[in-house]
């Protein structure tokens, strides 16, 4: 793959930040806003770049190929963010997603929230789940969100706060199978299960204490939360 970079000089006075936040071109609306922190570090992949611009935010960086904007957007993208890298969109092998949550890794951002990376092309929403797991194993806290879900991976044990924002939860094995799960503080509670991949006995459950415990012993299990 191909790229170019431009830097600005004038980069904004913030205190350094501990989690990058990605904007992806899936759906993407005003829900998406409170999900950006003062501090963090903010990425805006294609036309998520466009998105952050249009709507008053300057990119701490801009990159992909976009192939997904247009002239004039490309020029407030180029005017806006403090950070750009053009990709070539025949010469690159990664999605414009990938090549963000991979800026982020290689910058040492370990908390990242992908925003906007599902939408209406299952492909890319799949593939953007799946990236969760390149994350995770490099010690990346990772979660991809949109107005309806909030998606992350879990390897050993996780804690959710109740969050009325999204009643439901539901387990999903990325690997064939995930052993010893238990579930603590929730509706239906497990004790030592285990769920493998093409069955449905994860979804839908509710947090029934202030917060929910999942414990697992062996495999990867895709933590969602959502609502209607």
């Amino acid at each position: 793959m191909t790229e170019q970079n431009e830097s600005l000089i004038n980069h904004s006075e913030r205190q350094p930040s501990e989690r990058a936040v990605i904007f992806t071109g899936g759906r993407l609306g005003s829900w998406a806003f409170p999900h950006i922190g003062d501090s963090d570090f903010l990425i805006g992949a294609d036309r998520g770049a466009s998105f952050l611009v249009e709507h008053g935010y300057a990119p701490d960086l801009a990159l992909g190929d976009f192939d997904s904007v247009d002239a004039n957007q490309m020029t407030r993208i180029r005017q806006s963010a403090k950070e750009l890298l053009i990709f070539d969109a025949i010469d690159k092998d990664w999605t414009d997603t990938e090549l963000a949550l991979n800026e982020a890794l290689s910058r040492g951002y370990r908390q990242i929230a992908i925003i906007g990376g599902l939408g209406t092309r299952f492909d890319h929403s799949l593939a953007n789940v799946h990236l969760l797991r390149q994350a995770v194993s490099v010690g990346c806290d990772a979660s991809l969100i949109d107005e309806h879900n909030e998606i992350f991976l879990c390897t050993s044990e996780c804690r959710l706060p109740q969050d009325e924002r999204f009643p439901y939860v539901s387990l999903l094995p990325l690997t064939s199978e995930v052993t010893g799960i238990e579930l603590q503080g929730f509706q239906y509670p497990l004790h030592n299960a285990t769920l493998r991949i093409g069955w449905t006995l994860g979804i839908s459950n509710v947090i029934a204490e202030n917060t929910g415990v999942v414990k697992i012993d062996s495999g990867e299990l895709f933590v969602i939360k959502s609502r209607d």
